[in-house]
Parts: C-alpha cells; structure tokens; sequence
C-alpha cells in the first residue's frame, strides 16, 4: 500500500549558494522562503539567487516500497535535485508540484540536496511583475512510496486519475481515466463512486484503465449556493490486497458564458462577483500553513464573493480544495506576464500543462488564464503564435473549460491577442491610474458594442488605501475614504451590467510588491480590500459585503478619521438592510433608505460625538472629533517623495501642479506647456513617429486616462517609465508657470 511521508522538517539551509557540498547554514523547517522578511520592506533590493536546502534520509525508517519518490508542492522558481552528489532532476516554475524518482539513489543514509533558484533570467516566468517573487521550498515536500504497479508519478506531478462529469438533464455520465503504471496479470483497478457522506454509489472492477458511471438524479455543484460533492476512489488490487489508491473528489455541472447574459451555471444565470488573491502575507511572505488559506478562504466568504481570480500562477492544491468546498468558481492562470520573452514559450507549455493536468479534476475552475498584461509592450508576431500554442494546448488537454486572458488597459479593442482566446477581461484603473471612475462603464459599453459576441469581463480593477484619511478624497491620495469613494462607484457600474461575465477586485489582500515606492509604506501593493497581515477590513470591504453577502449587517464608515475640521462631516454607512438610522449621542438625526446599499448622512461636527449606525437589531459604531486644524498624522507623507501636492503653493482661479491634466491641456497655453514637457520626456523620437512611453502608443484613449491625473502625478510616474525624472527645483518652475495660466470654469 501506499505510504506519503511529509518531508518538512529539519532541513539545512544555506543562503546564497549552489555548492551542494556546503554545510554552514541553519536548520529550518518546511514550508520556507528566504523573502520572508525583505520580499515587501521596500526598495527591491529582497535576496534573489540560488540557496541550498539539505537533508538525510535514514533508508531504515522508510517504509519498504518497490519505488520512492520525492514530491515537491512548490519550488520557486527553478530547482535542481541532487541525491548523494548525483543530480537527478532539475525544474522550472515556481507554483507547481514535480516529483523526482530517487529509488536507485537510496542508500542507507541519503544525503538530499536541494538548489532553489529565483534569480532574473530570460526563460522563466514570471520575471516582470508587479509583485515579489519569494524564493524556497515554500510548500511541503513528500517522499511518496509505491508498489511497482502504481498510478503513475511521472505525469507532470498530476494526481493519476482524470474526472470528466457530464451532465445529461438530470442524470450524469461520469468517465473516469486512471493512470497507470506496470499493472500485471492478476492485477486489477476498482473503481468506486461515493457521494457527500462518504457512502458508495457504485463499484467496478477491472483492467481498463477507463469506465464510465451513470448517476441518476444527480446532485449538482452549484457554487456558493450548493457546493455538492461527490469522490471517486480508484484502487489496484492483488488477491484481495491493496496495492495503491488514489481518491479524488469532483462536482456535476454545466455551465457557459454568455455574451449578453454573463456566467451561467446549471442553467440559471448565476452572477461572478469577487476578488483576485495572491497567496502571501505579512511576516511568512509566501510559506503558507493550511490556517491561512483556511483564513483566507473565510474572509473571501465573508464579503460574499462568488468568484475568485487566483492571480498570477498555480495556488496550492489545498486552496483548490477548499474552493471546492465552498462554491467558489475559480479562474486558474499561468504566470506569463508583463513581458513577453522570446526565450520563454517553453516554459509558458510546460507551466500551462503543469497546471491543467494538476487541476483538471477540481469542479471550482471554469477557465484558464493564458496571460496577464502581457501587451504592455505591444503584440509581436511571436506573442500571438505563443498564445496560440497556449490556447490549443488548454483545449486539446480539456475539452470542458474555457480560455481567457487578462488584457492591459491600453491594449486596442481590434488587436488580435483579444481574438485568441474563448473569453475575455480587461484590467482598468480608469480612477486611480488617471482617467476618472465614470469611465469604466461606457468603456465596457463600447466594447460589448464592438465584440457582440466576445464575452467581456473586468479582471482587475482597484485603488490603494492606507491608514490616510480626508474629508476630501481625491484620485491618488492613498486615503481610506477615496478607495471607498472609487469602489461605490465601480460597484454601481460593474455590477449593473449583466453582460460582463466575471468582474475581479484587485485585491483581497495587500501583497508584497518589493519596488513598490508610493503609499508611504514601501515594497507592498495596498489594493487590498484587506491589510497584507489579514487584521484590517478597510471600509471598501464592507461595501462589497453590502451588495455580494446575505449574512445581515451594518457598518460605519471612518472609524479611523476621527478628528475633523468642518462644522458639518459626511458620514457614510454600508449595509444589505434596507433602512439605517443614524445616532448622534444617542440621538436619531434620521432614518435613511438606498437601494445601492450606500447610506450617506450630513452629521453637525461639534465637541466629541459618539455616532452609532442601528439597521433593526444591528449596529455599529464610532467617534468623530472636532478641531480647529487638520491632524497631519492622517496626511500621506510619501517616503522619498520629491515633492509631496500639499507642499505646492495653489493660487485661486489657476493652475497648478495639483490642476487634473484634463484641465490643464483644455486651455491653450497648458496645452502647449504639456507639449513641451512631453517633448522633455519622450527625448529623441524621430519627426513624425509616435510617441511610445512604455511600448504604449499614445492613443486618444490613452490621453482620456492621462487626463485623470494630477500634473504632479503624472509627471512623477511617467518620469520614472521614460527615464525623464524631475528635480523639486523643476517642479516648482513648472508649478510657477502654471499658475499664470487661469484655471478653466467649471
């Protein structure tokens, strides 16, 4: 029978080095990242090189088995194998499991050296990204002992058996495909089906490596709504003996996209509303414990979410199952991303082939992702062809889901990537990367116009809050306030279309982002409905919880901004009940109702205030404080900000740098400062060509996006793309200048 030992414990690890002879290190425990610490302190400058992981298999301990083989759930991002000085096998792809046979290396003391590898390289993805690649042995590694006849190991790290449900009105046909290896005479495969309490449907046996089971009346995965789930156990079996097993659970369903009516599932129209996830967290980087995706799982339940963007490579297998469990549908992708490199296509297969095969079974996952922004720098003919390979792979492999990509905002509604895969999104920011909220909306408008028939679905979306606050929000302040603004409104626009077929908050989490260097806290993405260490629901949580989840409750907006300078402050409430009042020191300033779920209240500001929210039996509540001069605690500083917009003199009825770039270029004489700071910016492009900051040709789109932006920000972001950085002194030139120029009438 056979035996899975976990090999976590008690290995050597010794950073920044690939001598396998090495033994200065310390003893770690598995799952483990060298980035734990470095990979979201800012800077980028975390560790990224190959270290060393040791450790010594006692052949007298082991189990007697016929093979042995070592598993890895997680290496990243590349990992060579060495048993007893040999090396043995070698792997590229941080996110997926690979075993290794080591049966005719074992001795009866056996050294295992691991090198782990996460420095830049021109063939491994991901290498461009706007998150931190942890290096290690993050997830748990196994030495698995079988009997000769075993299901097979060696198939891109798969579980060895294949589940294809097809629902037929309301009975199933189930095929069920085992994988295996050196089956003999007298030798046969039972295969069992139970249902969800473990009791068992039906039994066959025999030598095909395929058959076929009919469920009558068969209970259906419904998502959130009814996550049912059936096991499928297949066995082989000598005179009675186990010899190997393999179990996996599966769900019945169906399910489409439609163009104009969005997900379907099981035939009724089943709305996907959720989050994109990146696995790691504050303090353990990417070496997560089973707690903390049973964590992450709960708080995504919690705010309602029917979907979920697992961004951007294979998650572990446990997170899948859990998925399984709790109804989410699921968006599994591959990490290539951002760029495109030439010498990259093999691992996009083997990554991509890595994670159909891996995950083939998992009723949760309807589509696979083939890239991510990967048109930052243009579509090339290569691009395409590698994309093609990528779609024709997924669908030769499954023929049951689809294909999807997650295009750049800037990428052409007729470029020809977006013709490549089944199904379509778009990650915009239009609010937050310039342009302004009500953008998003009639963007998606145009397109479903243009495509009738390419389901169109929004997978990022999203603003940075930190522990900043105002009573005047504005696009890139990195307040709590503006981020909860910027999602009422995409909520009211996203949610309200039925067309789009999935829509994705970026993120459910704060994650490491090492070159991050905004926000005032550096080396993270704080796009985050939730703080990076999961203790902080920011009020944009709540919002979404209003209109996605059914468990009843109410929340006060602003428990953070206390202390106010205005005689009369706006307090904003969310909730899915349908009444809220509002208490001032116990008493009721009034009762509101709001089919958005936003309940807004004008409160007097005087003296020190306790406001309680009360929707029927429930509440909730804070304080607000007035004071006479704003607290500069709330206020973003930003760490090495050259010029921060509070420090920029403004003059009434002018511009400034503080002026939105729509402003500026709507008079004449802005219009032809800006030309002359493009000019600065774009350098030596020849008379005539296009202007291409970032590989991006600089379309009327792209300057509605543009127009969002302060001057300020804008010149401090697209300095730093085109290498065009601006000294303080040149800003506050550039400042003077503009306030000559009278601001236009609103």
């Amino acid at each position: 029978m056979k035996n899975v030992l976990n090999l976590n414990e008690n290995w050597l690890f010794a950073k920044n080095t690939a001598d396998i002879t090495c033994r200065e290190g310390v003893a770690v425990n598995l799952p483990h990242t060298w980035n734990a610490e470095d990979g979201f302190d800012g800077g980028n400058d975390y560790f990224r090189g190959s270290c060393l992981y040791v450790k010594t298999l006692n052949k007298a301990e082991l189990p007697a088995a016929d093979l042995y083989y070592l598993e890895f759930r997680g290496a990243n991002s590349s990992a060579w194998v060495y048993v007893g000085g040999e090396k043995l096998a070698e792997h590229h792809g941080g996110y997926s499991t690979w075993r290794v046979n080591i049966t005719d290396y074992l001795t009866e003391n056996t050294e295992i050296a691991v090198v782990v590898d996460n420095a830049p390289n021109e063939t491994v993805y991901p290498q461009t990204a706007d998150f931190t690649f942890y290096g290690g042995l993050y997830r748990d590694v196994n030495l698995i002992c079988v009997n000769n006849a075993h299901f097979d190991l060696d198939y891109y790290g798969a579980p060895g058996i294949r589940i294809t449900p097809t629902v037929e009105g309301k009975d199933a046909t189930v095929e069920v495909e085992a994988y295996v290896k050196n089956l003999k005479e007298g030798q046969t495969l039972v295969y069992a089906i139970y249902d969800h309490e473990e009791k068992e449907l039906q039994k066959i046996e025999t030598t095909d490596s395929k058959v076929t089971f009919q469920i009558s009346d068969v209970h259906l995965w419904h998502g959130r709504k009814d996550p049912y789930l059936y096991c499928c156990e297949v066995e082989i079996v000598e005179n009675g003996e186990v010899l190997d097993n393999v179990c996996n659970r599966f769900g019945c369903r169906t399910f489409k996209i439609d163009p104009d009516n969005g997900f379907i599932l099981n035939g009724e129209e089943y709305p996907l509303r959720g989050v994109s996830r990146h696995q790691d967290r504050f303090g353990v980087g990417n070496a997560l414990l089973p707690e903390h995706h049973e964590e992450d799982i709960d708080l995504i339940c919690e705010v309602g979410a029917t979907t979920i963007r697992l961004a951007h490579y294979q998650h572990d297998q446990y997170f899948y199952d859990l998925c399984d469990e709790r109804g989410l549908v699921i968006w599994a992708e591959i990490p290539y991303i951002s760029r495109h490199m030439p010498g990259g296509r093999e691992n996009t297969v083997s990554q991509m082939t890595e994670l159909v095969a891996q995950n083939y079974n998992h009723p949760c996952i309807v589509v696979w992702g083939l890239s991510n922004e990967i048109t930052i720098g243009g579509s090339t003919p290569d691009l395409l062809e590698n994309h093609r390979i990528l779609n024709d792979l997924c669908h030769s492999m499954d023929s049951t889901r689809l294909t999807t990509i997650a295009a750049v905002s800037m990428c052409k509604m007729d470029d020809p990537y977006l013709q490549i895969p089944d199904v379509v999104s778009y990650n915009h920011y239009f609010g937050w990367y310039g342009g302004e909220t009500d953008m998003n909306g009639p963007w998606f408008d145009k397109f479903h116009a243009m495509h009738p028939s390419i389901p169109i679905g929004c997978s990022e979306y999203g603003c940075e809050a930190l522990n900043w606050h105002t009573s005047d929000p504005r696009q890139g302040d990195y307040t709590e306030e503006y981020q909860a603004y910027y999602h009422e409104e995409l909520i009211r626009q996203l949610f309200t279309r039925k067309f789009m077929w999935a829509t994705h908050v970026w993120n459910m989490f704060d994650f490491g982002a090492d070159a991050r260097n905004e926000g005032g806290e550096n080396g993270q993405n704080h796009k985050g409905l939730m703080t990076m260490d999961r203790r902080y629901k920011k009020d944009s949580f709540y919002a979404y919880k209003a209109w996605l989840s059914d468990e009843p409750f109410v929340h006060l907006c602003g428990k953070r901004y206390i202390d106010r300078v205005e005689d009369v402050t706006k307090i904003t409430v969310y909730s899915n009940q349908p009444e809220v009042e509002l208490f001032v020191n116990g008493e009721s300033i009034g009762k509101k109702t709001a089919p958005d779920h936003f309940f807004y209240f004008e409160v007097p500001n005087v003296g020190e205030s306790t406001i309680m929210a009360k929707a029927g039996e429930l509440s909730d509540e804070g304080v607000i404080r007035k004071v006479e001069v704003f607290n500069e605690d709330y206020r973003l500083k930003e760490v090495g900000a050259i010029l921060n917009w509070f420090d920029i003199e403004e003059k009434p009825g002018r511009l400034s740098l503080n002026s939105k770039m729509s402003d500026v270029i709507s008079t004449f004489r802005g219009k032809l400062l800006f030309a002359r700071l493009m000019g600065k910016m774009l350098g030596g492009n020849k008379k005539g060509e296009k202007a291409k900051p970032m590989g991006f040709e600089v379309t009327s789109e792209m300057m509605a996006m543009m127009g969002g932006f302060t001057v300020l920000r804008l010149l401090t972001m697209a300095g730093g793309m085109m290498d065009a950085k601006f000294t303080k002194e040149q800003l506050l030139n550039i400042n003077k200048q503009l306030s000559r120029i009278k601001a236009p009438k609103k």
